[in-house]
């Protein structure tokens, strides 16, 4: 079983010098895994969300330099690009690639071909093990140490895609596995085949939905939770305001949390990070991220992005810290303020939260 609750102190930011600001010095464990408290979500390093292409030499930058400040949890999936974020990172990470954790994702309807993304889910055992070989390459690796299921194939039994990945476990291709956004019962199914290490659900200040029952479930099995879109696709940085408007194809755009009608009011989110950031000397991204780290001591933030000073600030939360008092006080505000809007668009949100087949 894991611990019930995550040790709080004193803040810290002042008992670290200048040049460990930017460091991730502790370490959590995701079931059996350890890795940095902190980790690098690499998704939008072949396409940002404002569609716009980054330079490549520079995202191996930040891969590096998050690494030589401590992070050791780098977050992929074959969908991103697809294929091209894996050999972004694979490329990144190749001088250092036995001193990390590389978690990747499999599960949507991708050609392995040509990587025209088809429609619908794809987790039949014969084309895990083919995209399985593929990320290998694409990462220049010999195993995968954190494999997730994107999201819950309907179609195919749970304990198909468990037993499909036991044998890959088996043959050494794969370390660890766990599922993304899944239903509460698939993952029962699936921990009884073979332990599941961590479950990838969004999850931040500005969506709390995994509270209410993905937690609990995490905490009764002994599994690690690892947060995608903590910082709430940027919104609790404090980059969006009233008036802000999105690009065409950035996702924000058509999430109506982000529409013009709920914005003004979910502010109230940023103004509450920002009041704890004066109070905590820290930015409004850090108090969100440490929010996070103060939950449980197995939750494991991955936040992305494709600035080395944003990837940089975000490391610093792991020096940041809520006595008891303070969360408690914190979290009371934090009741005040009702989100309004869904998280993601129907057609995307249709995908979270779905049970596998029944195995005959």
């Amino acid at each position: 079983m894991l611990p019930t609750a995550c040790t709080v102190s004193a803040p810290a930011s002042s008992a670290r010098s200048a040049s460990d600001k930017h460091r991730v010095s502790t370490r959590r464990k995701l079931g059996k895994l350890e890795v940095s408290s902190i980790g690098l979500g690499v998704q939008n390093m072949s396409r940002t969300y404002q569609t716009t292409v980054p330079n490549r030499a520079e995202m191996h930058r930040i891969i590096r330099t998050a690494y030589e400040n401590g992070v050791t949890l780098f977050d992929a999936a074959e969908a991103y690009g697809p294929f091209e974020v894996e050999r972004i990172l694979g490329e990144a990470v190749a001088p250092f690639r036995d001193k990390i954790v590389i978690e990747t994702k499999f599960g949507w309807n991708i050609d392995q071909k040509t990587g025209q993304r088809l429609p619908g889910l794809n987790s039949r055992p014969d084309h895990i093990k083919v995209v399985v070989d593929g990320m290998l390459q694409r990462l220049r690796t010999d195993r995968i140490d954190l494999l997730y299921q994107h999201r819950v194939d309907p179609a195919v039994p749970i304990e198909d895609v468990v037993g499909t990945i036991k044998d890959l476990i088996g043959q050494g291709k794969v370390l660890h596995y766990g599922l993304s956004e899944p239903g509460l019962q698939t993952v029962r199914r699936a921990h009884a085949v073979h332990p599941v290490t961590a479950i990838q659900n969004e999850y931040s200040l500005l969506w709390r939905g995994p509270e209410a029952e993905v937690l609990p479930l995490c905490q009764e099995l002994g599994i690690g939770f690892v947060p995608w879109s903590p910082l709430g696709v940027g919104f609790l940085t404090g980059a969006i305001d009233a008036g802000t408007r999105f690009a065409p194809g950035d996702i924000r755009g058509v999430e109506s949390r982000f529409a013009p009608e709920n914005l003004p009011n979910n502010l109230a989110l940023v103004e509450l990070v920002k009041r704890w950031g004066v109070r905590k000397e820290a930015t409004p991204a850090q108090v969100s991220l440490a929010w996070l780290l103060a939950q449980k001591p197995w939750v494991v933030p991955i936040p992305g992005t494709t600035q080395m000073a944003h990837m940089l600030e975000n490391n610093g939360a792991d020096a940041v810290r809520f006595t008891a008092d303070e969360l408690t006080q914190f979290n009371s505000e934090l009741a005040q303020i009702q989100v309004k809007g869904e998280r993601l668009p129907q057609m995307v949100l249709q995908f979270s939260g779905v049970e596998a087949a029944p195995k005959n």
